[in-house]
């Protein structure tokens, strides 16, 4: 497989787990209700490990120190992001949960050049704000109060930030699904020894918790994060955050159709917004290039053959 082909298929594995966490907002709000948080993430990293251990059963011999460590550091990383995001969607509303979280998509760029001193560009910041202007218009109401619910959204953001910087660092020259096996069953430990130790297991689910359940499990966790992780692999970590954001779009989207939420103008315009960011990122100089190209052309035609611009070819692997 050629790198464009890889690139591609990789950035389409990012914008599939987007549309599964998009749909995942309002039914986590609906299960912590009934299933304790610790239990509940102990639940879906423990299926997400199962999962990816049965899809590389061939490879776990090669399980060494290295990847004990560096799956170790992603799999806390990713429980604590997710504590936090869950415990702060108890006290805030789905939509602001989404757009909090979101603040990823601004910090990622920043966070990996501080620490693989890769620079980002104008045009990563410029996306950047745009797409954080975007999610803003797709979720916030006019009461911009913050709750303790929106302070631990903030911090799970941060945290989302620091996984998908480390992913795009520990996935260089090793395998993708035993990091992801070794993440799962660390998130799983964590949440289990959290959950014996401060909660208590209800003693009923209710059967559309356990329907809930069932989707958050195996897709919003082993199939999402799985898919996250593989497209990230190919992926610069800016673009990634950017595509990543799209899931308060979903969310949006998934309310409207499943909750009857209004689309309001504001919701259209966040959505726009956000698209654009994702244009300016993925065409970077290329696109103003072919407007200053075609703005300096004489009106007649004539001018020469314009070449097509480069494509992006960016990877993290080696």
């Amino acid at each position: 497989m050629n790198v464009k082909s890889r690139t591609t298929l990789a950035k389409a594995a990012l914008f599939g787990a987007t549309v599964i966490w998009g749909s995942s907002f309002f039914i986590m709000k609906n299960t912590v209700s009934e299933i304790p948080v610790f239990y509940l993430l102990a639940l879906r990293f423990f299926t997400g490990a199962v999962v990816v251990m049965l899809l590389s059963l061939k490879k776990l011999r090669l399980i060494n120190r290295d990847y004990l460590a560096k799956g170790a550091v992603m799999g806390a990383l990713l429980f604590c992001a997710y504590v936090a995001q869950t415990f702060g969607v108890m006290d805030t509303t789905p939509g602001k949960n989404a757009f909090l979280t979101a603040v990823y998509c601004i910090i990622v760029p920043f966070l990996y050049w501080g620490i693989a001193k890769a620079r980002p560009d104008r045009y990563n910041i410029v996306a950047s704000v745009v797409c954080l202007l975007g999610i803003g218009f797709v979720s916030l109401d006019g009461n911009l109060s913050m709750r303790t619910g929106d302070l631990l959204t903030l911090v799970g953001g941060v945290f989302f930030a620091l996984h998908i910087v480390s992913v795009a660092l520990f996935s260089r020259g090793r395998d993708i699904l035993l990091l992801t096996f070794i993440q799962f069953a660390a998130a799983a430990a964590l949440g289990s020894v959290l959950g014996l130790s401060f909660e208590v297991f209800p003693e009923r689910i209710g059967m559309s918790s356990v329907w809930s359940l069932i989707y958050l499990c195996f897709f919003a966790t082993s199939a999402a994060l799985l898919m996250q992780n593989v497209g990230q692999k190919y992926t610069h970590p800016s673009t990634a955050a950017l595509i990543l954001s799209l899931e308060s779009v979903f969310g949006a989207l998934f309310s409207v159709l499943f909750y009857h939420e209004r689309l309001t103008l504001k919701i259209a315009l966040g959505f726009l917004l956000i698209f654009l960011s994702v244009v300016i990122s993925e065409t970077k100089p290329h696109l103003l290039r072919r407007f200053g190209k075609k703005r300096s052309e004489p009106l007649n035609g004539a001018g020469g053959e314009q070449t097509p611009a480069d494509e992006n070819t960016y990877s993290n692997s080696p």
